[in-house]
């Protein structure tokens, strides 16, 4: 059996949770107050996700680069590596916010998208 305490990000509340795994599973999570709290640390002890946001380099437009996120969650330990992406990336002017960027980022499956519109 083994214990991990975290601090719950599904809410305001940041709730203090301690979620008790037994061979890979999470078989109990106490001290959460609503149901986020429960699923939050499911899933971050057995398969933790992060939303990636950083900037990608606009080429022939009026800023140098634009903002840009992940549509989704990628695997953590994949959060590097989508990064590097970012840094590598180069998108032409003008772009829309929503525009994807990278499809299928690192073969997550996910798409990182513009958040600003740049001329």
């Amino acid at each position: 059996m083994n214990i991990r305490e975290l601090t719950c990000i599904g809410c305001p509340m940041g709730c203090q949770l301690r979620a008790t795994l037994e061979d890979g599973v999470v078989t109990a999570v106490t001290g959460n107050t609503c149901p986020r709290g429960d699923a939050y640390a499911r899933k971050e002890c057995v398969h933790p996700e992060r939303t990636v946001t950083g900037t990608v380099r606009v080429l022939g437009g009026p800023m140098p680069v634009v903002p840009v996120r992940t549509q989704g969650e990628v695997p953590k330990e994949k959060v590097l590596e989508v990064a590097r992406a970012l840094h590598h990336a180069a998108v032409p002017a003008p772009v829309q916010a929503g525009q994807v960027v990278l499809a299928d980022v690192c073969g997550t499956g996910v798409a990182v998208v513009a958040t600003k519109n740049i001329g």
